[in-house]
């Protein structure tokens, strides 16, 4: 069984050193093959892992050994859901992404960088320390980066990804901080030892809190919560299939992951945990709300998934940790469903994403239509498809717990995400034709890829009372199910799939809808990008601008000066046999020189 795990880990990161060797070499399909095959390797070890029940722990090596922090990888429930998540989209991604990328010239650079990502996930979730994960929580911040702005030679992909990253990392300084903070109030890094001592009770509660804080703030820079929420929809510049890459099993994922995975410290300090639920409520409908006006195909579904991982939070937040890992489960197969689907549309659209311009493209791309229309439906909540039983479980559970008003703002998300999951499909596929494009239907090998994912967005939430019976041996299994609350939900979700369908078949929405405030607020995502430029971006570029005069007319300046005294002294001694006065006079004024020199 170890060596199935290794396999399961090790499998992308050959992947993505055999592709990098041929990174800069001409494009070849059959290296796409081979990362795929690689990849689903990884993916059948996991499958194959979590079919068996298997919970074990080893360890490869010493790393640090001064901490007493080794190569060490833990195996249980939690890791086993979060492989096969990993390795299923993933292995499907790789599939889609030899039709996607094959006329691109950065072919072979591309499945590299893939599978370095795939990796940095696997031992992100792997790592039976926080160290290790730490290490692959860098790891799929450095491969969005690369992947974000993979079109590197677009200025507009660069600053998307340098935005991905520079926010990313301002929030993973906390993280690193609260891991600092363990070793130092428990002195171990270890997940088992570190909860072990927990459970023994902590004298301060304060530091527990700061801890719980700082692991959130790492979080919700990963997961782009509010208020580092603004990369996520800006990292659509990458290509498709690395969003659905990075919107289904990588990257967001990292920190819902880490609040469950640490659930045992958020139970000690539930303050936090109502505080991450709330936060997770409003996220929830701030991102819905967005997603109802946008006309950007691919931002619709960035803002759904921003919507997706607030549901994810109320969960863990509220201490349903098995109910929060089983949502990031189903969620992960629908949303790469939509994103690889939107990836079609491009495709047929010569790569335009405003669906305003779009429609009838039913006639031309039934199949694809389909597979979306089966990913909405997950997305909006429907029976029998999955997110009926995941998203009804948050609902159910925020119900019985007696945090009503977080049950209400997540019930009117709801019926949102079922309005603009359907605003979408109507204006892309259901309405009039509004362009001059001539779309077709992808390739056979996209579609395949597509295929499965649509298979399990529609039977993954029929294995629910499985999947609670195999998590609960690390996670506590609380009953999130309420008849009333399901019948509400359901009442939303079909309230707001039969408006979007109405209003947009009968061309309710008016083009002066458009000039209303409200519509402005919600197109211009509350204003709050302009903000940060305004307020952070400007000013900072400000201060920049200051330091690199005062180190061009200040410190050159000096050094210059030195120099040309040097000089002018060197000179001057040629000339002169008598120069004791001009000796003392120079050294003099050499030493007050480079003294100023010094202290600036």
């Amino acid at each position: 069984m170890q060596n199935l795990a290794l396999v399961a880990l090790f499998s992308p990161l050959f992947s993505a050193l055999i592709l990098g060797a041929f990174a800069f070499n001409a494009k070849k399909n059959i290296l796409g093959y081979l990362a795929f095959l690689l990849v689903a390797c990884s993916a059948v070890a996991s499958v194959i892992l979590l079919y068996n029940g298997v919970h074990f722990s080893f360890e490869l090596g010493t790393w640090i050994s001064l901490v007493g922090v080794n190569f060490g990888f833990k195996i249980d429930s939690i890791t086993l859901i979060m492989m096969c998540v990993v390795g299923i989209v993933a292995s499907f991604v790789h599939l889609y992404s030899i039709f996607y990328m094959e006329h691109d010239e950065g072919f072979n650079r591309y499945f590299s960088y893939l599978g370095l990502f795939v990796f940095s996930m696997m031992f992100l979730i792997m790592s039976d320390n926080f160290l290790g994960l730490f290490i692959g929580w860098e790891g799929v911040g450095l491969c969005s980066w690369l992947l974000i702005g993979f079109w590197y030679h677009n200025e507009k992909y660069t600053f998307a990804a340098n935005e991905a990253f520079i926010m990313n990392r301002i929030a993973d300084l906390a993280l690193l901080l609260g891991i600092f903070l363990i070793y130092m109030e428990f002195n171990t890094l270890k997940y088992d030892e570190f909860f072990t001592l927990l459970s023994l009770g902590h004298e301060d509660d304060s530091i527990l809190i700061l801890i719980a804080i700082l692991l959130f703030v790492g979080a919700m820079g990963k997961s782009a919560q509010f208020p580092f929420h603004t990369w996520l929809a800006d990292a659509m510049a990458g290509p498709t299939p690395v969003s659905a890459l990075i919107h289904a099993a990588t990257m967001v994922t990292a920190g819902v992951y880490l609040v469950i995975r640490a659930g045992e410290l958020y139970l000690q300090v539930p303050e936090v945990g109502y505080f991450i639920a709330t936060l997770g409520a409003f996220v929830a409908f701030f991102a819905a709300s967005m997603a109802m006006v946008a006309k950007d195909l691919k931002r619709i579904i960035a803002y759904s998934t921003l919507s997706q991982l607030g549901y994810m939070f109320v969960a863990a937040g509220l201490g349903a940790y098995a109910i929060a890992l089983f949502h990031l489960a189903t969620h992960a197969f629908f949303k790469s469903l939509l994103f690889l689907g939107a990836g079609n549309v491009m495709h047929a659209m010569n790569d335009k994403l405003d669906i305003g311009k779009m429609g009838g493209l039913y006639k031309n791309m039934k199949f694809s239509a389909i597979l979306m229309v089966v990913g909405s439906l997950a997305l909006a909540g429907i029976y029998p498809f999955a997110g009926f039983f995941s998203k009804d479980l948050i609902l159910g559970f925020s119900f019985i717990s007696h945090h009503h008003g977080i049950f209400l703002i997540l019930l009117i998300s709801a019926f949102m995400t079922a309005f603009y999951s359907f605003r979408l499909l109507m204006l892309v596929f259901f309405t009039p034709k509004r362009h001059e494009e001539h779309p077709h239907e992808a390739s056979k090998i996209a579609l395949l890829a597509m295929s499965p994912l649509a298979l399990l967005a529609i039977i993954a939430g029929f294995f629910e009372h499985d999947f609670m019976e195999f998590v609960s041996r690390n996670l506590a299994i609380i009953d999130g199910q309420n008849f009333l609350v399901v019948i509400l939900a359901s009442i939303a979700a079909l309230l707001g799939i039969c408006l979007a369908v109405i209003a947009y078949w009968r061309n309710w929405f008016k083009p002066s809808l458009s000039k209303t405030r409200l519509y402005k607020i919600l197109f211009n995502e509350y204003y709050i990008p302009n903000l940060y430029h305004k307020y952070i971006v400007e000013k900072y570029a400000i201060l920049c601008e200051f330091l690199r005069r005062g180190d061009r007319e200040i410190l050159d300046a000096l050094v210059n000066s030195i120099v040309y005294f040097l000089k002018t002294f060197a000179r001057v001694i040629s000339v002169r046999k008598d120069f004791s006065l001009v000796l003392r006079i120079s050294i003099l004024a050499f030493v007050c020189l480079f003294s100023l020199a010094l202290a600036v």
